[in-house]
């Protein structure tokens, strides 16, 4: 449970998923995430780096772990299913 609590707060998977092509600096993250707000931006980062799931580089900036991107692959799936899910919801609406 104390994953889902922390995939559940707001703001984690969107940063999960930005890094997951490599590494980023705080500001390249901070621009991808809509320019989330460095208070929440750092909270986030310090509860990923606790659970071991992004480590900080000195050079590179944040970067997922190979547990974070073990867990990237398990969440692969899911995110297959929610595109299928948006094609269908989407013309659901428009009909």
């Amino acid at each position: 449970m104390a994953l889902f609590d922390l995939l559940g707060r707001r703001w984690t998977l969107r940063l999960l998923w930005e890094l997951r092509d490599g590494p980023l600096r705080f500001r390249e993250l901070r621009a991808r995430a809509d320019d989330l707000s460095p208070s929440i931006l750092n909270r986030r980062m310090a509860e990923l780096r606790a659970a071991a799931i992004v480590e900080s580089r000195k050079d590179d900036g944040y970067s997922l772990t190979d547990d974070g991107r073990s867990l990237l692959d398990s969440l692969s799936p899911l995110h297959g299913w929610s595109r299928r899910w948006e094609k269908k919801f989407r013309g659901k609406r428009k009909a």
